[in-house]
């Protein structure tokens, strides 16, 4: 058994970390509020933005965008929505789980990928495992911008058009609640059509001014950075979520450890105090 000295430096240590963690979790919850604000206003109008252009898709128009045409798969884009710092259980774990159980499908299709970072933890995970990553953009802090994500965008956007890239997916966490955060992969090009319940019966199309082919770039582009900056505000209220969870699990952990070595200390502290007793009397005795 270690001796009463050690177990109290080794509380005090614990002790020390327990205040870390929850200083962490205080400031974590406070960011996931502003953070979850922020999220909220972002999803009407990426919603809004995201059915127009479905409904582009089912328009009868003599300019046909490649954003809205389907390709034979050759070689796919990725843009990897992750944190820049961990501490935040397993949701970065898990999305690079969901974004590889799909780069492995299409490898199976000896489809090539490209890969654009959004966060250093993505980039650093990439690049360990040899994939080609084409953009990067990291440390936008707690509140990214609209603008933060056009450089990333627009190399993707770009490659698709010019039939370097035959898809476009976006890989992020998606915010559920406070417990539940889920990683996401849908596909950001070609637009992906309303359901077919929803699709007009008849073929129709809108009236553009100045003309139809600027207008849908226009919106395509918008369309992209809408969405890419809705994944990522809601890929940071995720994170604030999950390191809130995690800082709280860290100190009730670190408080049940807390009391298990007070407990052998007591322990060791009366043993010392028996023996003690024990040589006074002997030696009593002997006298």
């Amino acid at each position: 058994m270690a001796g009463a000295k050690e177990i109290r430096t080794k509380i005090k240590s614990i002790k020390s970390t327990q205040k870390i963690t929850k200083a962490m979790e205080m400031v974590a919850a406070s960011k996931m509020r502003k953070a979850q604000e922020r999220m909220r206003s972002a999803r009407p109008y990426a919603a809004k933005i995201r059915n127009v252009i479905s409904h582009l898709a089912h328009a009868h128009t003599e300019y046909q965008s490649p954003g809205l045409i389907e390709r034979d798969l050759k070689k796919v884009g990725m843009i990897i929505v992750s944190t820049d710092r961990g501490l935040c259980g397993g949701l970065n774990t898990n999305l690079f789980k969901a974004a590889i159980a799909y780069i492995q499908k299409w490898q199976e299709r000896d489809v090539d990928i490209n890969i654009c970072t959004v966060g250093t933890k993505a980039l650093q995970f990439f690049r360990r495992l040899k994939f080609e990553v084409v953009a990067h953009v990291s440390h936008l802090g707690d509140s990214p911008r609209v603008e933060d994500v056009l450089g990333p965008v627009k190399v993707m956007m770009d490659a698709f058009d010019g039939g370097y890239t035959d898809a476009v997916y976006l890989v992020y966490n998606e915010f559920i609640n406070t417990m539940n955060q889920r990683p996401k992969v849908e596909r950001l090009m070609p637009i992906v059509p309303v359901t077919q319940e929803l699709a007009p019966v008849n073929r129709w199309d809108y009236i553009y001014e100045p003309n139809h082919k600027d207008l849908i770039e226009f919106l395509l582009r918008r369309y992209g950075e809408s969405v890419v900056y809705q994944s990522l505000v809601e890929n940071v209220a995720s994170e604030m979520a999950a390191r809130m969870v995690a800082m709280k699990s860290a100190s009730d952990n670190a408080g049940t450890l807390i009391d298990e070595l007070q407990l052998i200390y007591n322990k060791a502290r009366q043993a010392s105090i028996t023996q003690e007793l024990a040589e006074i009397v002997g030696g009593a005795a002997a006298v």
